[in-house]
């Protein structure tokens, strides 16, 4: 294994683990009693492009794992 495919790999489980920080910041935003003193319309504003690029980093995670886990090496 090559160092930066060892380094891909850590790279690839990182960004997939920031989805969850994300959505969960977004869900955090929106639902929860910490922020009740914030506008709805001002909280929405802000959750809204985080669920958004939450799906981004879901789909180029995917992509990123399938390529550095289940392709075959044809070093």
């Amino acid at each position: 294994m090559s160092r930066s495919s060892l380094y891909d790999k850590v790279m690839t489980i990182f960004s997939t683990t920031m989805i969850f920080f994300y959505i969960g910041l977004a869900y955090i935003i929106l639902f929860s009693p910490l922020f009740s003193h914030v506008d709805i319309a001002f909280r929405t504003i802000f959750a809204v492009p985080l669920i958004i690029y939450g799906g981004y980093r879901i789909v180029t995670s995917y992509q990123k794992i399938k390529e550095n886990f289940f392709e075959t090496d044809e070093d």
